[in-house]
């Protein structure tokens, strides 16, 4: 095996090997993937400690990689950091400010802030354009997601359906979960949202998908969700935040663009779709009039 280079591959190799990789090694996979900045800094024992495992097979880990131990490991990690720190400078943490309404709204806009310049300064421009022509050119989009990525998965689903038809959210609502799952078109697109503590349900339902033949595109927090593992792309989300659940603000943006540049890429299609909704909103009186 090359030795890896960067820690992209090294996140890449992590992720097709995961699955069959025995329990000690999951669990050095997952600290590399969920902690590379805090690897990078770590000591072999500290690791060794964190993930539950010998120093020695730390070092048979880093050599079944291909790389020359421990260190090996540290710099493909420390170069990681160094990447994501020339996307933007860190932001103070809130629990440093006053704790004052206003150091709470101050907080709140820098974790924002710098979610949303991670989040979308790490796209590839090649991924993004394939997952909206898929979205755009597939005969059926299916969304999904579940609990805290309900309201995600609704506002894709509902932003999608506005400009262009074949747009379904899967819900394992009053017992027809099985159902759309049996329905899938394998012409589809297959879109799951999930963060950390994955629900089985639509880990399950991504897997079933991508087994039938759909594309599948995923949006979920780091490179160690069961959906990076399953997608055939994958957007990953920053969810930092000072609040006391975790930030969905990045999901919602990203929802927003992806519909924006599906209606783009769909040019007069998405416009014609865009008039029949406005025509059955008259029709139907949908809003009040002010």
């Amino acid at each position: 095996m090359a030795e890896l280079e960067t820690y992209s591959q090294l996140q890449a190799e992590l992720q097709s090997k995961m699955e069959s990789l025995a329990p000690g090694q999951q669990r050095i996979a997952r600290v590399l993937l969920t902690d590379p900045e805090g690897t990078a800094f770590r000591s072999i024992a500290e690791t060794a400690k964190i993930a539950e495992v010998n120093q020695s097979s730390l070092v048979r880990f880093a050599t079944m990689l291909g790389l020359k131990g421990y260190p090996a490991l540290v710099r493909l990690c420390r170069e990681h950091l160094a990447d994501q720190a020339n996307l933007i400078r860190r932001f103070d943490r809130v629990q440093q400010r006053p704790g004052s309404i206003q150091s709470l709204f101050a907080g709140v806009l820098d974790h924002e802030t710098d979610n949303l310049t991670r989040t979308y300064a790490r796209i590839d421009e090649a991924d993004w354009n394939l997952a909206v022509k898929s979205l755009t050119d597939a005969p059926w989009v299916y969304v999904m997601g579940l609990r805290k990525c309900a309201p995600v998965a609704q506002l894709l689903s509902y932003l999608l359906r506005l400009v262009r038809p074949g747009v379904e959210q899967i819900a394992p609502a009053a017992g027809m979960f099985v159902d759309q799952l049996r329905d899938l078109d394998p012409d589809g697109v297959f879109v799951a949202i999930a963060i950390r503590r994955y629900t089985a349900d639509t880990v399950r339902a991504l897997n079933y998908a991508k087994n039938r033949g759909l594309k599948t595109i995923a949006l979920t927090d780091d490179s160690a969700s069961p959906l990076a593992r399953l997608a055939d792309t994958t957007f990953y989300i920053e969810t930092e935040g000072v609040t006391i659940l975790r930030s969905m603000t990045v999901f919602i943006s990203i929802a927003q663009t992806l519909a924006t540049a599906v209606t783009i890429q769909n040019g007069a299609r998405s416009r014609q779709e865009l008039l029949i909704d406005e025509q059955l909103l008259e029709d139907f009186n949908v809003y009040s009039e002010m």
